[in-house]
């Protein structure tokens, strides 16, 4: 006797609507975050943007935004990817309920409320403390670097622009100057043209220019403006040298990137990359992020008080611990978290001389009682639980979901992406 299957009968016509919640399990992510942005979520900020009663209704606001958060959880970040997942993906379609929304509508909706996007992230914090998975007892802070959506062979360095604008200048220059001597002589050939007519490849050099010295003027401010900013601290003189390069001078080696000036070059795992400083607290119980914040700064020290309070404001509640790695640790750093009541672990970082040797300790003496507290507490010291509180969660983000590159440039919209990554984060310990 022939075995039997199940019927395979593409042709069939459905006889009955089929229901966007049989597309996948009921328990399923893509139901979970349909209906919270649906219930839960404040949108009148981006709703509240559409007045105009002309033209062709829009989709829904609040199922562009369901859709981009289940995209940005499920590691969907490219516009076209997830105007495509519409179309293939029966996840997608259940939070889209079949709409196709193409991929220049979902970009343009993106840029038009990124601010509004990003503060969609203490909405979702507020509803992961409700559900019990934010504690407050330590809190781990850590950055990573990310690609800017940039070469890092388009930046170039301060000395570099002096030689470049002068050899660009003089290049259009002697150009001009002998179009001008050969445009009588000339007229013939090029009949109703003029003979000194500026070529595609001249063009792109003047344009080419103007973004140099506008770079050029950026950096001499910049420089100009911590010099100044510096003199207004009484400095004590400490003796020795003097400074190579004068306060209020560009250093030779200083960069700029001509497709997005805000990034800067920085080390990476792979190397020296064109990045941006990604920074996060992450509470204890559930790995919750409780505050973000984006740098073009490589150094973590300055992120230290902006990340802690920001989880304050963000809860109502501060943290009772807070440990970092090294670049976390300074004495102003130490100080401002004993003013808070706020146990620290900050790591010190490996002594220039191990074996003492007579050597006077590096840093006052807050940074002195850290190094003491952290060695008197071994192998059970609360530091230990940095590794396995924010570590894991930019693991999660950039190898799980595979967020490694901005799509936007400029800090301001590199910053409300990185709040979006944070916000999906969260949304995805909430609904699992």
């Amino acid at each position: 006797m022939a075995k039997s299957f199940r019927p395979w009968d593409v042709d069939q016509v459905w006889l009955l609507p089929a229901s966007i919640h049989d597309f996948v399990p009921p328990e399923h992510p893509a139901h979970l975050v349909r209906d919270l942005v649906r219930s839960e979520l404040d949108l009148v900020a981006i709703v509240s943007a559409y007045e105009e009663e002309r033209g062709q209704p829009p989709y829904h606001p609040a199922m562009i935004v369901a859709l981009l958060l289940y995209a940005y959880s499920r590691g969907v970040y490219s516009s076209r990817q997830i105007a495509r997942g519409c179309e293939e993906r029966l996840d997608f379609q259940a939070v889209t309920a079949l709409n196709r929304p193409d991929f220049r509508t979902i970009s343009d909706f993106r840029k038009r409320h990124l601010p509004a996007l990003a503060d969609l992230f203490k909405q979702v914090l507020l509803l992961c403390r409700r559900a019990g998975l934010v504690s407050f007892g330590h809190v781990a802070l850590d950055g990573t670097k990310i690609k800017a959506n940039a070469s890092k062979h388009k930046a170039m360095s301060y000395a570099r622009m002096i030689e470049a604008e002068d050899e660009l200048a003089a290049e259009i220059s002697n150009w001009l100057q002998r179009a001008a001597e050969a445009d009588t002589a000339e007229d013939v050939e090029h009949g109703d043209q003029r003979g000194d007519d500026v070529p595609d490849w001249l063009r792109n050099k003047q344009e080419r220019l103007q973004r140099i010295r506008a770079a050029k003027a950026e950096l001499e401010a910049e420089a100009k403006a911590a010099a100044e900013a510096k003199s207004a601290i009484p400095q004590r003189y400490r003796g020795g040298r003097k400074p190579k390069h004068p306060p209020g001078m560009v250093q030779p080696e200083t960069q700029r990137n001509f497709t997005d000036p805000d990034s800067r070059i920085m080390i990476g795992r792979d190397g020296f990359i064109q990045a941006y400083n990604a920074q996060a607290a992450v509470d204890r119980r559930r790995q919750i992020i409780l505050a973000h914040r984006l740098s073009n700064n490589p150094d973590d020290h300055a992120a230290l008080v902006p990340l802690v309070d920001a989880a304050r404001a963000n809860t109502g509640r501060k943290p009772v611990e807070v440990s970092g790695d090294a670049g976390f640790c300074s004495e102003a750093n130490l100080t401002e978290l004993h003013q808070r009541n706020i146990r620290a672990y900050l790591a010190i970082g490996r002594a220039a001389h191990p074996a003492g040797g007579g050597a006077k300790p590096k840093g006052g003496p807050l940074v002195q009682a850290m190094r003491a507290k952290l060695r008197r507490a071994g192998h059970s010291s609360r530091y230990r639980l940095r590794k396995q509180i924010v570590e894991p969660v930019f693991g999660q983000i950039k190898q799980a979901r595979g967020f490694r590159q901005f799509l936007l440039r400029g800090i301001d919209k590199a910053a409300a992406e990185w709040a979006l990554v944070c916000t999906a984060h969260n949304l995805n310990k909430l609904v699992t």
